[in-house]
């Protein structure tokens, strides 16, 4: 519009109180356009949308049930993502395994009947593992017997040992080389006992 036009347009007032003039003015500072301009886009916006200024849940019940409607999508795909999918995969993985243990039982029943004859060559096998069986207990017991021994000459021999060690420590600079040879030898001696 231009000067001409405004002065030809014929204005009109309307009175408002200071609380509508503050909520006004905060508007327009917001949309950054002046207050006649907002009032004009106002009544516009209302005359073309036939909406009753009065009924203000219209929008905030549009908003409520599209904010409502993303909720239940978002929980929808999460339980998707946590639930349906893991659960559709153990699903298909089960049914393959299902389907292995039906190929596998079919292979089963098809080597039964060679499995029978088998089992008389393995009776007769087990027979003799079993006399082999008698003979390798009778070696392992003694193969035990040796063992034990062997470890109490461990024993012995690692105490006689530790004896030596500390009557050698025992010595000092004046013990006389006698007494050090009748060690050596006391320790032989009960080595040769063992």
């Amino acid at each position: 519009m231009n000067n001409e036009e405004l002065k030809m347009e014929t204005l009109r007032t309307i009175k408002y109180n200071a609380q509508i003039a503050v909520k006004m003015d905060k508007i327009a500072q917001k949309l950054g356009r002046p207050n006649r301009l907002i009032f004009t886009q106002m009544v516009d916006y209302f005359f073309r949308s036939k909406k009753d200024p009065l009924d203000i849940n219209d929008e905030l019940l549009k908003n409520t049930l599209l904010k409502q409607h993303k909720d239940y999508i978002g929980f929808i795909k999460t339980q998707e993502n946590d639930l349906l999918i893991p659960i559709k995969r153990e699903v298909d993985r089960m049914t393959g395994a299902q389907l292995d243990i039906n190929n596998l039982l079919k292979e089963l029943e098809k080597k039964s009947g060679t499995l029978a004859s088998g089992q008389n060559e393995l009776l007769s096998a087990g027979k003799n593992y079993s006399s082999k069986l008698s003979n390798t207990d009778e070696i392992l017991k003694s193969i035990l017997v040796k063992l034990s021994t062997r470890e109490q000459l461990k024993k012995q021999f690692l105490y006689i040992l530790g004896t030596y060690i500390k009557s050698r420590d025992a010595f000092s600079m004046m013990t006389s080389a006698k007494e050090k040879e009748d060690l050596i030898r006391i320790a032989k001696n009960q080595i040769d006992l063992l």
